[in-house]
């Protein structure tokens, strides 16, 4: 069997993430790593968006709006995000940017196949995949496996679940200028749903049905909203050019304990992702950054990860939409309907300060976090 120093199951977002981070870090000139996927990552088969106020991977930005929409039943606003901006990258376009880097570096290698199963023997690691078995000192997995979030009751564990359509319209009905960043105005079932609209001309848009719930709907039932939505547009004629489908998992259930000495689980396998919110690029860019720190100077994964204010209130929340996922909107207007948005945005980037934390807190809905806040306290 074949021996590398890393070995990345799976090569997702957060594997190619931490990889360009361990590239441009110049510390793992020496190391062979080899990242394995079934996928060889050549579609465009989703679309990351973040807010930011930097220019982290500017290059491949497709599109960026300085405004977005927030809309309810009862009213909308137009949310000026500076100093943020909203930023779009296409899937196929970031793949390109690293495995071109990769491409580059003669101690990085990939594999075209399945990963199996991989486990923790003394002091090195076995990765099985459909073809062959290889030997590491270190399993990064990226790989998600839901059964331990799942069977288990200590943490709400939902799904953000979307289908999204790029369309082409005959008619100009779109501000090219301003996201529909969330759009409640939709009827909610009895779930958190809503309508999310990235326009990158005034006739062409990806719009998304989203829903974060318990359960997953038939892809009619996403299909019909979006043609709802689209008529409600004023739209009469256009073309589909493309669909993308995810399901991000909401939940602030600690994968990280399930990492070993010699392997740590990352991205939504690690509890990277975040957990009230869905997002997932933005963290992800932060968790790389620590992991690979972490990798020139500790030497025990179960070590890497620790709690803090951010997974605790995100975990309230979730506590709320488990318990009331018709209120969901509730909380969202009750932010965005006067809060500010930039500051919101910096809470959920986990950059606040606690005095900031709780400008934001204080808008929310408190009798539902005050009942969540006291049934907490007697499962942690």
């Amino acid at each position: 069997m074949k021996h590398y120093h890393y070995i990345f199951a799976g090569s997702g977002l957060s594997a190619l993430m931490t990889v360009y981070e361990m590239i441009i870090s110049g510390t793992f000139e020496n190391k062979s790593i080899l990242l394995i996927d079934s996928d060889s990552k050549k579609t465009n088969d989703r679309t990351w968006c973040f807010w930011d106020e930097n220019q982290a991977f500017d290059s491949i930005v497709s599109k960026k709006w300085k405004s977005a929409l927030f809309a309810d039943t009862e009213f909308q606003r137009e949310l000026n995000l500076h100093p943020y901006q909203y930023k779009m990258i296409r899937g196929s376009d970031f793949y390109k940017l690293i495995f071109d880097v990769i491409s580059k570096q003669l101690n990085i290698h990939f594999v075209n196949q399945k990963v199996l199963d991989f486990q923790e023997l003394g002091n090195h690691c076995v990765v099985k995949t459909e073809a062959q078995s290889f030997t590491c000192n270190t399993v990064i997995n990226s790989i998600f496996y839901a059964e331990s979030a799942n069977n288990q009751t200590t943490y709400p564990f939902l799904h953000q679940h979307f289908i999204g359509w790029f369309i082409k319209s005959k008619e100009a009905v779109f501000n090219s200028n301003c996201a529909t960043f969330m759009d409640f105005s939709v009827e909610q079932k009895g779930n958190t749903r809503f309508m999310y609209v990235l326009p990158t001309s005034e006739t062409e848009a990806l719009i998304e049905y989203t829903l974060f719930s318990k359960n997953l709907l038939a892809k009619e039932e996403y299909e019909t909203e979006i043609q709802k939505y689209i008529q409600k547009l004023g739209i009469t004629d256009y073309e589909i050019i493309e669909k993308e489908q995810g399901n991000i998992p909401m939940t602030a259930y600690p994968f990280w304990e399930r990492n070993t000495k010699n392997i740590v689980n990352i991205g939504s396998a690690g509890g990277w992702t975040k957990a009230s919110t869905g997002y997932t690029f933005k963290n992800t860019i932060k968790k790389s950054k620590a992991l690979v720190k972490f990798l020139n100077t500790g030497n025990d994964f179960r070590k890497f990860h620790k709690k803090d204010k951010f997974w605790f209130y995100d975990l309230l929340f979730l506590d709320v939409l488990n318990k009331r996922n018709d209120l969901g909107h509730k909380v969202f207007s009750a932010l965005f309907q006067k809060g500010n948005p930039a500051l919101i945005f910096k809470f959920l980037d986990e950059e606040t300060t606690l005095s900031e934390d709780l400008q934001v807190i204080w808008k929310c809905p408190k009798g539902l976090f005050i009942r969540a806040l006291f049934a907490r306290t007697f499962t942690l």
